[in-house]
């Protein structure tokens, strides 16, 4: 397949709320969708769950009744993975379980020509190694998705070291046409969003750990400057085993580097089983009334400038080193950031509009602080800033 009128016929595996969701996008594009789980009761959910969202969509106008029913009709759902053997993209979107991929890919490619191409959702693991366990790597790509899938915007598109040089661009131009925001990620942890947003978290806790503010203090100060939810929020909403699970991961991912430490307070937390608004209790106990305590509006000005300034320094540096290690380009990693996990602006704009020489300031003021690498200062940053240069042309 060399071109998008190619991709007639889209398989999508696993069921779950995210493979679902791809194949509603996929079928509101126009697509005709196999929709494989091994479970039927999976595939029963699946179906109402999509008359629920049909519904709605009708009730508000988005869709007509007619168009609701081809939308339907258009996905295939089935229990026979043999279902899939005409597909010409197949995604996968099973458990993120290295084992349970490499088995499924392994199955998928007996059934399949050797020119389909076979995407994973996931949001963490080496699609490289995911490539070198198929007998036609080259085919194998990275396609990820953010949940709720057909209402965020974002894809990352992530070539293995093995994927032919072709498919990023066929793949950019399919998610176009379905309506989304494509940026292609170099094959490292945690991809372009999961590790630019690590200091959101991160650096937050950090604050809270040397006592500077408390929770609610922290949350208001970040909604002041734009975000939609502070960051202890987010992490209850997330859930504290998810996110402290991804903080090690990509801690231990990148060879332990100080950057992406873990916080023994998270840790605490998942131990406790205060894993947020699902266990009705984390940072903030959700069975208590009026638990956020700080109005944005009534914020010490001086507080909320010192807590926001390091954490988005932070952010910046971050996002100029996923530019300066070629993980993306400083437009894909603005929109990432911007679609992806609703920023209230792209972090590199942010750095401009801040001017960089200020950015780079505050980061060697913490170096200098806590003689921690920690706080090192990305090297385009600070090249850029000597020479009053730009991150976006």
């Amino acid at each position: 397949m060399q071109t998008n009128e190619a991709v007639n016929l889209i398989g999508i595996v696993g069921a779950g709320a995210m493979g679902s969701g791809i194949a509603q996008i996929a079928s509101q594009a126009g697509q005709d969708v196999v929709l494989f789980d091994l479970s039927q009761e999976a595939l029963t959910t699946s179906s109402a769950n999509l008359q629920k969202v049909m519904n709605r969509l009708i009730e508000k106008g988005k869709v007509t009744s007619d168009e609701a029913t081809a939308i339907q009709g258009r996905i295939e759902k089935t229990t026979v993975i043999s279902r899939l053997k005409d597909c010409d993209l197949i995604v996968e979107a099973v458990v993120e379980d290295l084992e349970i991929k490499k088995r499924v890919f392994k199955r998928i490619e007996e059934i399949v020509s050797k020119e389909t191409i076979i995407a994973s959702n996931t949001s963490s693991l080496s699609i490289t190694s995911l490539a070198s366990f198929c007998n036609h790597p080259e085919r194998v790509i990275g396609l990820h998705f953010f949940n709720p899938a057909p209402l965020m915007p974002l894809v990352e598109i992530i070539p293995a070291l093995q994927t032919k040089s072709d498919l990023p661009k066929q793949l950019t131009d399919l998610m176009s046409k379905w309506g989304k925001s494509p940026v292609i990620a170099k094959d490292t942890p945690g991809f372009i969003v999961n590790r630019v947003a690590r200091p959101f978290y991160g650096e937050a806790l950090r604050i809270l750990d040397e006592g500077i503010a408390d929770v609610p203090t922290i949350d208001a100060a970040m909604r002041e400057s734009g975000f939609r939810m502070g960051p202890f929020q987010l992490t209850d909403l997330i859930g504290h085993d998810v996110n402290y699970s991804v903080t090690e991961s990509v801690f231990k991912s990148f060879y332990f580097d100080p950057r992406y430490m873990p916080s023994i307070t998270q840790l605490k937390l998942v131990e406790a089983g205060w894993l947020g608004r699902k266990s009705g209790r984390g940072f903030y106990n959700y069975d208590e009334e009026n638990f956020e305590t700080v109005d944005s509006g009534k914020l010490d000005s001086k507080i909320q400038e010192e807590i926001s300034e390091r954490i988005i320094s932070m952010l910046i540096n971050e996002a100029s080193d996923a530019v300066y290690l070629g993980i993306a380009s400083a437009e894909d990693v603005d929109t990432a950031m911007l679609k992806g996990v609703n920023y209230p602006k792209g972090l590199l704009i942010w750095a401009e509009e801040w001017g960089l020489q200020k950015v780079v300031s505050i980061i060697d003021g913490l170096r200098d602080t806590y003689g921690e690498t920690r706080y090192r200062c990305s090297p385009l940053l600070r090249k850029l800033a000597d020479e009053g240069g730009k991150f976006h042309k």
